[in-house]
């Protein structure tokens, strides 16, 4: 038997395998108008196509919470009706193929607001229509971006709060599981890390203040999220400044990584999605096959949180050998299920096991 192919139960959910489609930006929604931020038969087409293609998991791209929220003018999100409605026929769709259906909310903090990445890495310029003020832990700016103003207190309660009625809106749209980005220097992450949060306030300073936020963001979004459905958190294990010696203090290591994991364990969080980077920029990252698998490990083997590994897992062998290894207990794919949306089709001849959600009859023929 497969590790790959085995059902994985959280809660009252059980997903069919340990395939599961990561996050990833579309940058494909209306800017303007009545449909902004609303997902659109693009979106549509790209989730289906991957519950279709065996994924035991789909997850939306990260969700703004609201307008400000949003990477880029692009993006999707959840806070009006229209959008929910956008959502729901879609969540209908990836449950009807047998995938289930999960949502990643985020807010981009000072890295939102920019062009999309096949028009550079860059703010939009400010006297763009379609650009907006962006919010950080201060007016530190993300390299080259456009300076944020530093959030106040109130901001930051805004921010929760819109945490909280996009939750609700997840949970009337369908969605079985619900994943709070805090990672990829997005404002969760922003306010983690001391090298983008520099405040002495009650939101920053030490350990515990650095991760207010993303704990209130978490204990907000449980009471709300149903006692039956999973609760995720997506985070960055390192800054990668921390490989650099003596710079650990000036950074968001693995070491809290391990801590907030504990935390956020406490507050319901049931499975923790590892990544990596993403706030510091022009650091060096050293990418190669399941490059951050070990900080997934971390989390597997020091905490009693499971972990899920994401980054160039690319084959089958690769992906079960870090199953059996007990490195993760599923693996998120981004890219090769860009490249090939039937990768656990695939994968499931590869290692000779039966993949469930069954293949639809019209293919049934090709399998």
């Amino acid at each position: 038997m497969s590790l790959l192919f085995e059902p994985y139960r959280l809660r009252d959910i059980t997903i069919p395998n340990r395939i599961w489609m990561s996050p990833m930006c579309q940058y494909s929604a209306d800017p303007t108008g009545p449909l902004i931020g609303a997902p659109n038969d693009w979106h549509r087409t790209h989730l289906i196509s991957r519950a279709v293609g065996g994924a035991g998991l789909v997850f939306t791209e990260a969700t703004a919470v609201n307008a400000q929220g949003r990477l880029s003018p692009y993006d999707t999100g959840l806070w009006n009706d229209t959008q929910e409605q956008a959502w729901a026929t879609i969540v209908e769709r990836v449950k009807h193929f047998g995938a289930v259906p999960a949502i990643q909310l985020g807010h981009a903090g000072r890295k939102a607001s920019t062009v999309a990445p096949w028009d550079g890495h860059a703010s939009l310029d400010p006297s763009d229509p379609l650009s907006w003020k962006t919010i950080g832990p201060t007016d530190l700016p993300y390299g080259d971006f456009v300076p944020p103003a530093a959030a106040t207190a109130a901001d930051l309660t805004a921010i929760v709060d819109g945490y909280v009625s996009t939750a609700q809106r997840a949970l009337r749209t369908g969605f079985q599981v619900l994943e709070v980005h805090a990672a990829h220097g997005y404002i969760q992450h922003q306010f983690l890390s001391p090298a983008s949060n520099t405040r002495t306030d009650e939101y920053g300073g030490s350990f515990s203040g650095r991760a207010k936020l993303t704990l209130d963001t978490v204990t907000a979004v449980r009471t709300v999220w149903p006692e039956h459905l999973p609760l995720f958190v997506r985070v960055s294990a390192t800054d990668w400044v921390s490989e650099e010696p003596g710079l650990e203090a000036a950074s968001w290591t693995p070491d809290q990584t391990v801590e907030l994991a504990r935390l956020l364990q406490a507050r319901g969080v049931d499975l923790i999605d590892v990544s990596t980077g993403g706030n510091v920029p022009h650091v060096r990252i050293p990418t190669g096959p399941g490059y951050q698998v070990r900080f997934a490990r971390r989390i597997q083997t020091e905490t009693s949180l499971p972990a899920a590994a994401v980054g160039m897992i690319t084959e089958p062998h690769q992906a079960e050998s870090i199953l059996a290894a007990g490195d993760a207990s599923a693996v998120l794919l981004g890219r090769e299920l860009l490249r090939d949306p039937y990768w656990p089709r695939r994968a499931a001849r590869e290692l000779g096991a039966e993949l469930s959600p069954a293949v639809p009859r019209q293919y049934a023929r090709a399998f």
